[in-house]
């Protein structure tokens, strides 16, 4: 019987904490604390060094409980992070989203402006399903 390691704490911040699966992807957990750009931008920008140190390509993001993002949180992701995260071999998003309606819509315009590049978000209910899907994906950029 194989044993599952448990994922370890790569970073954390007001934003919430990055945990490297032992299963080949970067798990998300954003929190419901009030967090300013600066937190935000460190927590993606950690992102993309756990993905590059590792060769990743996948994703799994808990925005349940998290606080909406701002305008400026938006348009930095979108514009800046989401186009350098592709370059860097991001490739497969599974996002757990919240009940919030406002941090549903705050991430469908981050999503929405994805067009064009080798990326795929995907929306789930439940975490299992959401790893259900990451682990049918590519581990690895193409």
């Amino acid at each position: 019987m194989r044993v599952r390691l448990p994922p370890a704490i790569y970073f954390q911040n007001t934003a919430g904490y990055l945990l490297e699966d032992p299963a080949g992807f970067l798990r998300v957990k954003w929190t419901a604390a009030p967090r300013q750009l600066a937190d935000t931008k460190a927590l993606f920008t950690h992102m993309l060094v756990a993905l590059q140190r590792h060769g990743w390509s996948r994703i799994l993001i808990n925005q349940v409980g998290m606080l909406p993002f701002t305008e400026a949180e938006q348009r930095w992701v979108a514009q800046e992070w989401v186009p350098q995260a592709v370059r860097g071999g991001y490739r497969h998003g599974a996002i757990i989203v919240s009940a919030d309606v406002m941090v549903r819509l705050a991430t469908a315009y981050i999503t929405t402006h994805i067009q064009g590049l080798p990326l795929q978000y995907r929306s789930f209910e439940t975490e299992a399903q959401a790893e259900a899907w990451l682990l049918q994906q590519p581990g690895q950029p193409e």
